[in-house]
């Protein structure tokens, strides 16, 4: 996956601001269903709030483990919420 430009990520940190928390990290911390979950939301809005609700502590560590395993971008970490990046994927034309 590429890296994002400077450019890019001010863009999506500025869209951003207008989000809510889509999803939201609980006791259960990055199951797998969490993980589906978020797949499910990236699927539909390339651009996806996740508020630690617990694990406060490790979201410094937890954050990149989340976008590579969601196959995303880690935009932003500010506070106890992160904002992930993945593009749509684009359609084949046949």
């Amino acid at each position: 996956m590429l890296s994002l430009t400077n450019a890019q990520t001010r863009a999506l940190k500025a869209q951003a601001q207008r989000l809510k928390a889509m999803l939201k990290v609980g006791k259960e911390g990055l199951s797998p269903q969490f993980l589906a979950a978020l797949d499910e939301l990236l699927k539909h809005h390339e651009l996806v709030k996740v508020k630690f609700d617990e694990f406060k502590e490790q979201k410094k560590e937890l954050a990149p483990q989340l976008a590579e395993k969601s196959g995303s971008h880690l935009v932003t970490r500010v506070g106890n919420v992160v904002v992930l990046y993945r593009p749509k994927p684009t359609e084949v034309q046949q």
